[in-house]
């Protein structure tokens, strides 16, 4: 195997996208040629190897005036031929969406296609079209990636027998960082301001850790997804009063200078695959509290009391306690934080390529 190519929709600044852009670069500094074929190009992204390149297969320009249908079909057609030129060893499709148009764009050829699950498969790949295309396609696929054994578990026989569990890579920037003398009075939270992430729990949750410790502030650190969540925060923190003590940050490409020294960092998902803002604060050893939700991302990671905790999904005050006893508690939470460094050893990237080079051998 010499070539790889990826193929997802773009590469914004979310989960799946990340792991793509740490996966290429780990690839291409192993000496593969490594291509990624996305539908478009976000706004703002992910910053990518200079040695890897980058196709775009989806409509463009004029093509972006044709009907749906025919923009369907040219997807296909492009991401065909850019197979059919590239040649990969392997094209390694990341999404529900793209894990469909890798499998039809393939039909009647040779090529294989591994398929990548990133998200909660209940609620995604249970519809109706769902139910016609996985048995018609999914036999295709040369291989399986699931980040979470519920993932694996949802899918039939056929593919649990021909799939493996991979966690995250986790950006070594992450690792090794000294452990703060004094942690600040800050919960933090990092990843996109979307709707899955159920940031508005957080902040009723917080609201009752502000009650009890008025001193601590809320930090969300997060771009917009344009789903409208940005909206319902803002209504809320308006609601709440909270503008002093809830603070929406933005982006950032600098999370390890910003949240070390944080008193808790709170994950509020409502569902998820495995998120990466969890693994990244456990790799610098913050005391973590994350929601148990499906499709199990977190339970794969935290040892409930060991290096993390887990508490119940959609439960605010089950979250606001668990933020309580964390701050309330600091040599529990430093044994958690230093339990959590060693996720290390899991997610590292050499760890993380060494699992995907022996699979992607093996098929």
């Amino acid at each position: 195997m010499q070539k790889i190519a990826f193929h997802l929709n773009c590469l914004a600044r979310a989960g799946a996208e990340r792991v793509v852009t740490n996966l290429a670069a780990q690839f291409v500094q192993e000496g593969y040629e490594v291509v990624i074929a996305t539908e478009w190009k976000d706004k703002v992204e992910y910053e990518q190897d200079p040695r890897v390149r980058r196709v775009i297969v989806g409509p463009e320009g004029e093509e972006e005036k044709k009907g749906r249908i025919a923009k369907i079909f040219l997807r296909y057609f492009k991401l065909r031929r850019f197979v059919k030129r590239e040649r990969p060893d392997v094209l390694i499709a990341f999404g529900h969406k793209a894990n469909y148009r890798a499998l039809i764009a393939t039909l009647l050829m040779k090529q294989k296609v591994v398929v990548c699950v990133r998200t909660d498969p209940t609620g995604h790949y249970d519809g109706k079209t769902d139910q016609i295309l996985i048995p018609l396609l999914f036999p295709r696929a040369a291989g399986f990636v699931f980040q979470t054994t519920g993932q694996r578990d949802f899918f039939p026989p056929f593919v649990r027998k021909n799939s493996t569990i991979i966690l995250n890579p986790v950006n070594p920037k992450y690792f090794g960082l000294p452990k703060p003398q004094k942690r600040e009075k800050e919960v933090v939270h990092s990843g996109r301001l979307v709707d899955f992430k159920n940031h508005p729990l957080l902040i009723r949750a917080f609201a009752r850790v502000h009650e009890k410790h008025p001193d601590y502030v809320l930090k969300l650190y997060g771009a917009d997804s344009g789903d409208g969540t940005l909206q319902i925060i803002e209504t809320l923190i308006d609601q709440l009063h909270a503008k002093d003590w809830v603070k929406l940050m933005g982006g950032s490409d600098e999370l390890e200078k910003l949240l070390p020294s944080a008193a808790v960092y709170a994950f509020s998902s409502d569902w998820e695959g495995l998120p990466n803002g969890v693994l990244e604060a456990m790799a610098m050893g913050i005391p973590t509290v994350a929601t148990d939700c499906p499709c199990g991302g977190p339970a794969t990671v935290i040892r409930n009391g060991e290096n993390g905790l887990l508490v119940p999904i959609m439960n605010e005050e089950a979250l606001a306690d668990a933020i309580c006893r964390l701050i309330e508690d600091p040599d529990f939470a430093g044994r958690l934080g230093d339990n959590a460094r060693k996720i290390e050893e899991l997610t590292n990237p050499e760890a993380v390529f060494v699992r995907w080079k022996e699979y992607l051998e093996s098929l």
